[in-house]
């Protein structure tokens, strides 16, 4: 059997750390070719139960001062070093885009399938980034369900962090890690 290029492509997927992303990341037109894949996601009802938040330059560095005072508001113990590496947590790459779940009313839709939707575009942007030659890691942490950073980033009432999809070009070529055997995880169910 011959494989396509597209399957090539998904078996070639890896997230490559956010530590190991520099400069440059994506230009705008770039960015938005990116988006423009990473929203054709299944989305029963379209309901486009999602939204992007960029977050460059700067504000990196503002939000990694915000992550470190509200690591020691939640625990004034936090020891340095986690201090330090929530302060530092988005610095390494140039873009983060965060995937922002904004479930809609739906008799049809339940509000798990719309978060599912929002993590296919998860998915679907770090492959994109990945065919634009960029590497891309999708993370979360503790972060991502903090209500006073989720206050910080302007969600709203109901929105979720699908996550933090860190871009940039890798400066190290990532090894290939085990992967699971899909033979294994398959069972017929049989009435």
């Amino acid at each position: 059997m011959s494989v396509p290029s597209a399957l090539h492509a998904l078996d070639a997927r890896r997230s490559v750390p956010a530590k190991q992303l520099g400069e440059p990341g994506p230009d705008p037109a770039t960015l938005l070719r990116m988006l423009t894949s990473a929203v054709r996601v299944p989305d029963h009802g379209k309901l486009v139960p999602y939204r992007f938040l960029r977050i460059a330059g700067d504000a990196r560095h503002s939000l990694g001062a915000f992550l470190a005072e509200r690591a020691v508001q939640r625990d004034p113990q936090v020891s340095p070093a986690q201090l330090d590496k929530d302060r530092q947590r988005f610095s390494h790459a140039p873009l983060i885009i965060t995937v922002i779940a904004s479930p809609r009313p739906s008799p049809k839709v339940p509000e798990a399938e719309q978060l599912m939707t929002a993590g296919c575009v998860c998915f679907a942007l770090l492959q994109a980034a990945q065919a634009l030659g960029f590497g891309a890691q999708w993370l979360t942490a503790w972060m991502a369900f903090d209500p006073a950073v989720h206050a910080r980033l302007g969600l709203a009432e109901g929105e979720q962090i699908a996550g933090f999809i860190h871009i940039g070009t890798p400066k190290t070529e990532v090894p290939e890690r085990e992967r699971p055997d899909p033979a294994a995880l398959l069972q017929d169910w049989e009435g």
